[in-house]
């Protein structure tokens, strides 16, 4: 673990520290023009194969509320919204994500977002008149990590649903609360997007100094994106989230009570890191969606760093329990800005499933136990048990 004597090792078993000491032997540029200020994660445009299978997933089953729709696209905002929409999904021939949409705080931070990412030499465009409908003036990048990413401050105002009783659900989803991206070289990610303004809450890593996974935000929670080690760069979830666990579990009984609890992958169940309480869910076309309540605050300049040891068993799972082998290794393809999808590259580093859950991995309860952990939490997700 990266300096581990700056480090302070909780009653809980995790450490923290003051700034996340990630270092990268691959760093991007730091550019000398000064990045957008970001606000948040405002939206995600999703290409999926089968409009009308998505909708049913989306609308009437997890409740997202239309703001338009037509036989190309449909546009979802989640209760608590304002802004025309938190995802698109657009009708093509291959499932994957089309951006990562970020709004700024002012119309010239756009301006600077052109200038921070022709300094790096991406493919920069802009379309005054917005990418999608109910967006204004925006900035689409391919950033130096291979993810096609979306800079915009002008949105359509739309009625928040928060008072509309009458048309909630049980598993209410009430906002927007991150996205997810799998990348190769994960300090080479993280060195890239602080230097975009954005911040280290937790991270997972391991003796060595490997670091597997990081948590960065701009809006004061646990995380707008979060940083994955993998074969990218892809993206393996978008998030949303309801107010409270039992919104979760609500879901879960609709899903049973649907005979559609074989969209379920993993949960429902609470994460150690970010301490939410989750499920995963997989739409008709394979794209991941995540439903997680009740992290922490993050906002002030001191807030502590958390980071994980990648053995400690309940990192993932903070009841211990197996995480499936396909949430680590799939994910959706993400596209340049012609619409065509990215080339994956293969990370050299270790693997976290192959460290943690592969025939050689090992994980931990207690890290003074030399014993090995029961079988049966092992679960039948224990790789050995399948090759």
């Amino acid at each position: 673990m990266t300096d581990k004597t700056a480090k302070t090792l909780t009653s809980s078993g995790y450490y923290v520290s003051q700034e996340a000491p990630i270092q990268t032997d691959n760093p991007v540029p730091t550019p000398e023009s000064t990045p957008p200020d970001v606000l948040r994660c405002a939206y995600m445009e999703l290409v999926v194969t089968d409009l009308a299978a998505s909708r049913v997933f989306y609308v009437d089953v997890l409740g997202l509320y239309v703001t338009e729709e037509d036989d190309e696209a449909i546009y979802l905002r989640s209760t608590e919204e304002f802004i025309h929409h938190n995802l698109v999904l657009r009708k093509g021939p291959i499932a994957a994500v089309a951006a990562f949409s970020y709004r700024v705080r002012t119309p010239e931070d756009l301006d600077l977002a052109v200038a921070f990412y022709s300094e790096l030499g991406c493919d920069v465009r802009r379309n005054p008149e917005g990418f999608v409908k109910g967006v204004g003036d925006s900035v689409r990048v391919v950033d130096p990590l291979g993810f096609p990413i979306e800079f915009f401050h002008q949105s359509d105002h739309v009625e928040r649903m928060s008072w509309r009783y009458d048309l909630h659900i049980p598993g209410e989803l009430v906002r927007l609360d991150h996205f997810n991206q799998v990348t190769p070289d994960v300090p080479r990610a993280v060195k890239f997007m602080q230097d975009l303004g954005f911040r280290v809450t937790e991270d997972i890593q391991d003796d060595e100094g490997t670091v597997y996974a990081a948590w960065m935000r701009r809006k004061p929670t646990v995380h707008d994106t979060a940083m994955t080690g993998g074969a990218g760069p892809r993206m393996p979830h978008v998030c949303f989230a309801p107010h409270e666990k039992p919104n979760i579990l609500a879901l879960c009984d609709k899903l049973g009570a649907l005979r559609r609890s074989d969209a379920i992958e993993r949960g429902p169940g609470r994460h150690g890191v970010s301490n939410a309480f989750y499920l995963y869910l997989r739409d008709p076309d394979g794209h991941r969606v995540e439903v997680y309540t009740q992290d922490y605050y993050t906002g002030d300049p001191d807030n502590p760093v958390i980071t994980w040891d990648v053995h400690d068993n309940q990192r993932r799972d903070w009841w211990g329990n197996p995480v499936v082998p396909s949430w680590y290794t799939e994910a959706s393809l993400v596209l340049d800005l012609d619409g065509d999808p990215q080339p994956v590259v293969a990370r050299t580093d270790s693997s976290e499933m192959a460290v943690t859950i592969g025939a050689d991995g090992f994980s931990y309860t207690r890290p003074d136990d030399d014993e090995a952990m029961p079988e049966y939490k092992q679960g039948e997700y224990k790789l050995g048990h399948q090759l």
